[in-house]
């Protein structure tokens, strides 16, 4: 009795004890915060079944994810057909306590749309060791203001500056296929990266770093590994538990490049920031014949005289970074892809390229007004190829749609871009490439939520106007010096979702050869 008396006056002892005693605490209130969080998506996913269907051949367990297919394109090319039978929307099962809801028809997306619900946890969480709080991931009133802060980043007096080195670029690019045998087979996708990559560093950083003649970059490579990385992340289920993800070969290739793009993007705005402090006003009024994203974000205030932090600056370069140049890059390429099918459609945008440029290597901002066919063409590839083919929103409040049906409070909405642009009931003879349906007398009686390649609404993309031009001249200029066909030695590109729209192995490959050949 005595030496029990004295292990329980032991310090030691007392001390052990209370943190076992709090443990047991915490393990008993995160298992009950995690049984109530359970009970509350059971509930709420009955209350969406009520009203909505799900279309058959799910799994008891894992649900529509095994239709995903080895690269997750399956899943996004059934929608299309589902579509046909529920017109507006259904449920998607992703395990067997997630549930979605997918919303395919305007009046529908509208609905979603206007309102500024943020991005769902879930989908875009993998992001934020990248992106942090850039507006791609950030909501409520931290997202407001720096929506509102960068705007005037995107006014036309700051886009005009960038459409000659959107050109320079392009040109760069072009002289790399010159080195080439006529007829030669080129990855596409591999080439709209790097350029667009190219141009997105010169624009928002003022950096020239050759990316698309040098072999290697450290930057670019981590770039491009970080988003497989995400998208591979999102389609491994013990992935998605930060512990085992971090302790994973993924994981920690996931921090490096995470690392490695951080320093990067912080070394630069580091050194920005240090030579503005070293000039006075009238030499930081001309230092440039142009301001860059970069100097938007450094000069940036809010109506209290605050500007943003290093750390939010970083985290809306990293985003601008990867939502400007990948985005791009895909939208190029299927454009590029459906010309190279459609030949008529092509030699129409070359001649207009050519009565525009007079030969010049150079688009100059009035000029883009001018390449009216070739818009229509970007359009209608990326109608049938939406750069960003899936939009997720978590509801913050109770949604009811035009025909009564609601969704909870909680619930995850999949705003299917490429099933809208799809949809059958929307779009007569969807699968054909018809640039005409964006001529401006068919476009002015369009459901202005039928075509939402940069989303629509308060959340829309801020950089939509900047990504549009990029393509234009791009498109006017490959094709003023180069004549695109398919490469039929290879099989059929089938669109994949890599958080943005690819195209499954072995990828997109056109043939090219110089016009005057």
């Amino acid at each position: 009795m005595a030496v029990t008396d004295a292990l329980l006056d032991s310090p030691g002892t007392t001390v052990a004890t209370l943190t076992c005693c709090c443990a047991v605490v915490v393990f008993v209130v995160t298992l009950l915060k995690d049984t109530a969080g359970l009970w509350r998506t059971v509930r709420r996913n009955r209350t969406m079944a009520a009203d909505f269907p799900a279309p058959p051949g799910g799994h008891w367990l894992l649900g529509h994810l095994v239709m995903l297919g080895p690269e997750g394109g399956e899943l996004m090319l059934k929608g299309v057909g589902w579509a046909e039978d529920y017109k507006y929307a259904h449920l998607i099962h992703a395990g067997p306590f997630l549930t979605h809801c997918a919303v395919y028809h305007p009046d529908y997306v509208k609905a979603v749309m206007a309102r500024s619900d943020k991005k769902d946890e879930f989908a875009y969480g993998f992001l934020r060791p990248w992106l942090g709080d850039g507006l791609l991931t950030t909501a409520g009133p931290k997202w407001f203001r720096n929506r509102r802060l960068l705007t005037p980043g995107f006014h036309f007096e700051i886009l005009k500056p960038y459409v000659r080195l959107f050109s320079e670029s392009t040109n760069v690019m072009l002289t790399n296929w010159e080195d080439l045998t006529a007829g030669s087979s080129v990855d596409v996708f591999h080439h709209m990266g790097l350029m667009t990559l190219d141009s997105m560093l010169k624009c928002a950083l003022s950096q020239h770093t050759d990316c698309q003649t040098r072999k290697t970059n450290d930057y670019i490579a981590a770039v491009y590994g970080l988003a497989d990385l995400t998208m591979k992340r999102g389609r491994t289920i013990s992935h998605r538990i930060d512990l085992i993800y971090a302790m994973s070969s993924d994981g920690k290739k996931y921090r490096k490049a995470c690392k490695l793009v951080h320093e990067y993007a912080e070394r630069i705005i580091a050194e920005r920031k240090e030579a503005l402090m070293q000039r006075d006003g009238e030499e930081r009024a001309n230092r440039k014949k142009y301001l860059d994203f970069l100097d938007i974000l450094l000069e940036a205030k809010d109506e209290d005289g605050n500007g943003l932090t290093d750390t939010e600056i970083r985290d809306e370069v990293d985003t601008f970074m990867f939502e400007g140049h990948d985005t791009t890059a895909s939208g190029l390429s299927w454009t590029l892809y459906c010309l190279a099918r459609h030949p008529g459609h092509q030699e129409k945008c070359r001649k207009e390229a050519q009565e525009v440029l007079q030969g010049r290597t150079e688009v100059t901002w009035d000029l883009l007004p001018s390449l009216k066919y070739i818009t229509m063409c970007v359009k209608e590839a990326m109608r049938m190829f939406p750069p960003v083919p899936m939009i997720f929103r978590q509801l913050e409040s109770r949604l009811t749609f035009p025909d009564g049906r609601t969704l909870p409070k909680g619930a995850v909405v999949i705003i299917s871009t490429y099933t809208l642009h799809h949809n059958s009931h929307v779009w007569e003879n969807h699968t054909e490439y018809d640039p005409l349906r964006f001529s401006p007398e068919i476009s002015k009686n369009r459901h202005p939520y039928a075509f939402i390649p940069f989303a629509a609404g308060p959340r829309n993309c801020i950089g939509q106007h900047f990504a549009m031009n990029e393509l234009k001249t791009a498109v006017a200029l490959i094709l003023q010096r180069f004549s695109l066909t398919p490469d039929d030695t290879l099989p059929e590109p089938i669109p994949v979702p890599k958080l943005i729209l690819r195209a499954r192995k072995p990828g997109l490959f056109l043939k090219i050869k110089p016009v005057t050949a």
